[in-house]
């Protein structure tokens, strides 16, 4: 049998416990969680644009790079079903408490490394408080407000990620052009400090009254089946998909995966209970969120791309030019406009409207953009609208098919396919990307990996012209497929979603009955 969805809304668990947050300092509590939130979203990507500054401070080899910018990712990514875990078990104030220690003190870390190796390990430790930090964050929202409120603060929340998202690099840039590269790092501490001390004064503790015990074994598979799989996404567009590298681990990734699951089916305290998996209604709201995670993170690589090697813009003015995106989501979400929509249109209507809009964004990003920025502002403000509706949407509907007690594992759960989703964004639409433009070249330039190497085979300005066109149509390509997977993909889980509610209904109206 599925979970019992509308049953567990009841739990005393889903009850906000007694505390601060009544008198009103739950608002003061989801501002300080997504501050903390803030950073970890931001540490994802704010890195890139010191690459130029670390390889001449440190002396990094690209391998190294590489390696501090993704160790970061990696970690996060292999621990937050583990995190989540430990915040049902141990208690979600405590985790919350330690994630932000963690990230603090990792930060710090990372301000004072004199050499590559000393980055990566910090990198590596700001990822384990930042894989606590967000399964922690979504986990205390949903302890401390009611159905009422919850739509609300969840798409707060939300709009947090898509700003962290959004930001980093024009933070980074910013940043870069008054301090030096470590004070990407310094600005978390304050924050980190800050966070600490508002979390053990306002947030109220909770945890899963049925105190279950650890599961070291499905922990270790799930840590080696996502790192693995993660690993093999962030190589595949520098290594090669068929490299042996890329591969290997891809397969580590999927076995530790597979035999994951197959632990979970078997073990009598799960980590994550494969049970949720045969609920229309969960299920629904994976679809939905893995293809709302490709399309931003797919869209967000091209974009790039698009505003500096298309239309020539530096990093700081690309990054200034995609904002439009991530305020929108903020003014959408901030004003409460998506949470007052939720009720009166459903969360089937709403995840189809959304994705539905951020496909139609992708469309006029690629069909009006190549010519300049106009276009593209229009199809980045309709793409900040939909990911407005549907993200909010999609984790309500993620967290309310879990158990309120199981709410880290949630969180985990969510974030999880936000990591895979993203990494999945980035390959599937840089393989359309690179296939299109080689397909286009010139004789000249053909075979050529990259546009600098296509560029640098150009003899002609004729033949330059041709390679920039063949990029552009590459680009437009991407954004075109990404598109297509969008729609189908809320097309999807709108259809689940309906089902599961109406199979929920009779099952609701009939309980009282069968109680008499």
């Amino acid at each position: 049998m599925p979970p019992a969805v509308h049953d567990a809304a009841h739990s005393p668990a889903s009850v906000p416990p007694a505390g601060p947050d009544r008198s009103g300092a739950r608002w003061l509590i989801l501002a300080v969680i997504c501050l903390a939130q803030l950073t970890v979203v931001l540490d994802n990507t704010v890195l890139n644009v010191a690459i130029p500054s670390l390889t001449e401070e440190l002396g990094a080899t690209t391998a190294d790079v590489q390696w501090m910018v993704n160790a970061y990712s990696l970690v996060q990514s292999g621990l937050l079903l583990t995190a989540g875990n430990s915040a049902d078990r141990y208690g979600r104030r405590k985790m919350l408490a330690v994630g932000l220690a963690l990230f603090g003190l990792a930060s710090l870390g990372a301000t004072l490394a004199t050499s590559p190796g000393m980055l990566i390990a910090a990198r590596a430790g700001m990822g384990v408080g930042g894989a606590l930090l967000v399964t922690t964050t979504l986990a205390v929202v949903m302890q401390i407000f009611d159905e009422a409120e919850r739509p609300k603060a969840i798409g707060i929340w939300s709009s947090v990620n898509s700003l962290g998202f959004a930001a980093g690099p024009l933070i980074g840039g910013t940043l870069l052009d008054h301090f030096w590269w470590g004070s990407l790092f310094l600005v978390n501490l304050p924050v980190a400090l800050l966070a600490l001390c508002a979390v053990v004064t306002l947030v109220p503790e909770s945890k899963s009254p049925g105190a279950e015990r650890p599961d070291p074994l499905g922990a270790v598979l799930s840590m080696a089946g996502m790192v693995g799989v993660v690993f093999a996404i962030i190589s595949g567009p520098v290594d090669g998909w068929l490299s042996g590298k890329v591969l290997l681990s891809a397969a580590v990734g999927f076995t530790g995966l597979a035999l994951f699951a197959l632990w979970e089916l078997h073990t009598p305290h799960p980590m994550l209970d494969m049970r949720f998996f045969r609920d229309r209604r969960f299920i629904g709201a994976v679809s939905g969120g893995i293809l709302v995670a490709f399309g931003m993170g797919g869209s967000m690589f091209l974009l790039t791309q698009h505003l500096q090697l298309v239309l020539g813009y530096g990093p700081l003015e690309a990054g200034l030019r995609m904002a439009p995106l991530a305020v929108t989501v903020v003014l959408i979400n901030f004003t409460g406009l998506g949470a007052r929509l939720l009720p009166r249109i459903g969360t089937p209507q709403m995840i189809v409207s959304g994705m539905s809009l951020l496909a139609a964004g992708l469309v006029l990003v690629a069909t009006l953009g190549g010519g300049g920025y106009g276009g593209m502002l229009a199809g980045l403000i309709v793409m900040g609208a939909g990911v407005a509706l549907a993200m909010p949407a999609m984790a309500g509907a993620i967290m309310s098919a879990i158990p309120p007690e199981r709410a880290g594992v949630g969180a985990g759960v969510n974030g999880t396919l936000m990591e895979f989703g993203q990494g999945l964004g980035v390959a599937v639409l840089g393989a359309v990307l690179t296939a299109r433009f080689q397909a286009l070249l010139p004789v000249a330039a053909a075979g050529a990996g990259s546009l600098a190497a296509a560029l640098a085979a150009a003899g002609t300005e004729a033949e330059r012209t041709a390679v920039h066109d063949a990029f552009a149509a590459g680009i437009g390509t991407g954004q075109l497929a990404g598109a297509a997977a969008v729609f189908l993909g809320g097309l999807l889980a709108a259809v689940l979603l309906r089902r599961a509610e109406r199979a929920a209904g009779p099952a609701a109206e009939g309980a009282p009955a069968a109680a008499e």
